[in-house]
């Protein structure tokens, strides 16, 4: 009977809380093409994503990183690898440093550069060219 338990024990622990934390390491598995967009009459660097971050996506996943209020207003914030003054905005690192957060409720706030560790489903963006390559759905924050 202990065997049963102990197996049932090892079975929810590791399928249970299936959060995986992961490092901006882990975000640097992607490359970059510069493809024109006709529609847009521009060119954007379209993302090919690696095998490592395929397997993330849509998988909840725990990051840490610096909070970037780019439109409180709005509830806009982004993940970013580094505080505002080096980050990818600024012109320092690239579109695999940021990641936007997408909230469950838009009742959150933050202070520029604020450190925080986020859980949230990640998904993986090519498309829509008015997002980030990353996005965190249902964003939960421990400051």
């Amino acid at each position: 009977m202990n065997k049963y338990l102990i197996l049932f024990m090892f079975i929810v622990s590791k399928f249970g809380f299936s959060q995986t934390q992961i490092s901006w390491e882990d975000l640097e598995d992607v490359e970059f093409s510069n493809i024109y967009l006709e529609k847009e009459d521009q060119n954007i660097l379209y993302p090919h994503f690696g095998f490592n971050v395929r397997e993330l996506d849509n998988q909840e996943v725990i990051l840490s990183g610096y909070i970037l209020a780019i439109d409180p207003k709005k509830g806009y914030y982004v993940l970013s690898k580094t505080p505002f003054a080096s980050c990818f905005f600024c012109g320092k690192g690239g579109p695999e440093t940021v990641v936007e957060l997408s909230f469950d409720s838009d009742k959150v706030s933050f202070f520029m550069d604020e450190f925080a560790t986020v859980r949230g489903v990640l998904k993986l963006n090519a498309d829509d060219t008015y997002r980030c390559v990353y996005i965190l759905e249902y964003a939960k924050v421990s400051r």
